[in-house]
């Protein structure tokens, strides 16, 4: 039952970051963006740190169970994975133009 627990809560809190943060802190008039991109980087970067961080804290302190600790620290690396990605992304290690030519490639070519 806890890891079940574990598993509803974690799934809600990644929900929360990547669907309703997002939601929450863009304010748009039609083409005009009112509020800072910059808030919701931070946000986001915020709330990914927070989610590893209490599952590490839940791993290490609450849990008991030994097959409860590793769905913590299995979410944990999961929070942890999201957060250096969207570093990167935010930083401009990396980008989605790749992405893009191939489907613009494969919507010219159907």
């Amino acid at each position: 039952m806890q890891r079940v627990l574990i598993i509803i809560a974690n799934c809600a809190f990644l929900v929360l970051l990547l669907i309703g943060l997002p939601v929450a802190t863009r304010d748009q008039v039609g083409n005009l963006q009112l509020s800072s991109a910059a808030t919701g980087r931070m946000m986001m970067l915020v709330g990914l740190g927070i989610a590893a961080g209490v599952n590490v804290f839940a791993g290490l302190f609450l849990i008991k169970s030994s097959k409860n600790k590793v769905v913590c620290w299995e979410w944990t690396g999961i929070f942890a994975a999201l957060w250096l990605v969207y570093f990167a992304f935010t930083r401009h290690y990396f980008n989605f133009d790749w992405l893009k030519k191939s489907l613009l490639w494969l919507q010219h070519h159907l």
